[in-house]
């Protein structure tokens, strides 16, 4: 009973349905791991024991009734942008350090309806802007692999908790790349779903046209297992699509690598800034699956110089709108004593949101302004068309796309990045969120100092089960997704 977390998700489905331990058994496990092991990682926001064994024990009851889900009972954690009702909801914010959502978001009641079991809500970047959990107002999330590097972002807390196996399974939501950098930095699986396959709704907004949740493990099959549970249309979200839903984990070897055409684009290994290490291990892996039957194709991808100042016109844009809702008035942070309705609007946006945020908003209002909107949006939204069809032209000849997940390893906390070499940081992530392309991330091995380097896979859409299923088949041929870091193998 002391290594239940080192179990896979299928291995902890079969123990629950075969009473080798009960679910809450299993979240007292997990709950002891927190409390003993998260002070030195820092990512949890709110740990709902309480709350947590309630749900175990209830999925106890159905369990032994027969007719239980096939995740009722695993613990997971929730990225704490996702409104959980009675438990609080910060998206990393100061401005939401005192909001409990009345409604669970459609990801949380899904999880909740499979009987999965909330262990708490973990760390982020505020209000998802940013890749290192550093701006968090929280304070910094560690990498389990080197606490004193940041675990990426911005869910870095859903991947510091999985790697330091402080939850078998989490959510995230990737606007940018929040689930694949992460995962990456963390040595984890992650998939980035095509835009509408997971409902929104009830998820904090930073960039409407861009968000997107999903699953965060260790393995392609544990993902598969997630997505089971949070895809499909959701009638409270417009962007969400009325599309049937696959078996992810029924297809995990529905897809042959042998003749599968993985596209390379040479200007991805010729960006500046692309570290040594990471190359190799990328290039190795991609050698591998050439091994397995896989045709490497070189490609061209023409915008790729485009994407990040698209972005950080689009993003920023919709964030400054998504953003004005945080005004004192109705909920969230709220000044003290303001001498006017603008001194209260003021004061309570400037004091309750980080430096980050305001830049974005800053950012975003200045691209929307009067004079500079057709300049600025409307031009970015026209330059978004292009990588996509650029993308779309690609998948005339090939079957997924393969990049780097991120030009680096994990970076030290407090190393100070300026805005924009921070934003150039995200060049592999960014263009999938403009397209609404579906894309996962996959450890491939490690940098000179140990740090996990990750293989970015992009699909054509609606093509997760592909990609889940060419990461399953690459991870059984491989070990690099069962390396634990040194505090993940502390026992409670």
């Amino acid at each position: 009973m002391t290594d239940l977390h080192r179990l896979s998700i299928r291995e902890l489905s079969e123990g629950l349905k075969q009473a080798q331990f009960s679910s809450r058994e299993l979240t007292e496990h997990y709950l002891k791991r927190i409390a003993k092991i998260d002070p030195k990682v820092k990512s949890y926001v709110t740990v709902t024991a309480e709350h947590a064994l309630v749900e175990a024990d209830a999925a106890d009851v159905a369990l032994k009734s027969g007719h239980a889900h096939a995740l009722a009972g695993i613990p997971l954690a929730h990225k704490d942008i996702f409104c959980t009702q009675g438990i609080k909801t910060t998206a990393g914010s100061k401005m939401l350090d005192n909001f409990i959502s009345p409604y669970d978001a459609t990801v949380v009641a899904k999880a909740k309806a499979a009987g999965l079991v909330t262990l708490g809500k973990v760390n982020m970047d505020e209000f998802a802007m940013g890749s290192t959990s550093e701006s968090s107002y929280f304070g910094a999330t560690g990498n389990p692999w080197a606490l004193d590097h940041v675990p990426g972002g911005s869910s870095g807390g859903s991947a510091a908790a999985v790697a330091a196996d402080l939850a078998p399974i989490a959510t995230g939501t990737d606007t940018g790349g929040s689930i694949r950098q992460p995962a990456s930095f963390c040595g984890l699986t992650g998939l980035k779903p095509t835009y509408g396959r997971v409902s929104r709704f009830g998820m904090i907004a930073y960039a409407s046209s861009l968000d997107q949740g999903g699953p965060m493990a260790r393995s392609a099959e544990d993902c598969a297992y997630l997505m089971n549970v949070i895809a499909g249309h959701d009638a409270k979200d417009s962007t969400s699509i009325n599309k049937e839903v696959d078996d992810y984990v029924a297809n995990l070897n529905g897809t042959a690598v042998k003749g599968l055409r993985i596209g390379i684009p040479k200007q991805y290994f010729n960006v500046t800034g692309l570290d040594a290490n990471v190359k190799a291990r990328v290039e190795e892996s991609l050698k591998k699956l050439e091994e397995m039957g896989a045709i490497l194709v070189e490609i061209d991808l023409n915008m790729t110089e485009a994407y990040v100042p698209t972005y950080y016109l689009i993003a920023p844009a919709e964030a400054s709108s998504n953003l004005s809702r945080f005004d004192g008035v109705r909920y969230g942070y709220r000044c003290e004593n303001p001498v006017d309705l603008m001194d209260l609007y003021k004061r309570s946006r400037s004091e309750g949101f980080g430096a980050e945020v305001q830049r974005r908003i800053l950012i975003g209002t200045y691209a929307l302004s009067a004079g500079y909107y057709d300049a600025y949006y409307v031009k970015a939204q026209k330059v978004r068309r292009l990588i996509q069809q650029d993308f779309l032209k690609a998948f005339e000849n090939v079957d997924v796309i393969a990049a780097p997940s991120a030009p680096t390893t994990a970076y030290k906390i407090g190393a100070n990045l300026s805005p924009t070499e921070m934003y150039l940081g995200d060049i592999y992530t960014l263009a999938v969120n403009l397209a609404g392309l579906p894309a996962i991330n996959a450890p491939v091995g490690f940098d000179k100092d140990s740090l996990p380097v990750g293989l970015q896979l992009i699909g054509n859409y609606w093509s997760e089960s592909q990609l889940l299923s060419i990461v399953h088949q690459y991870q059984q041929n491989t070990d690099w997704h069962t390396k634990r870091a040194a505090i993940a193998e502390e026992n409670a």
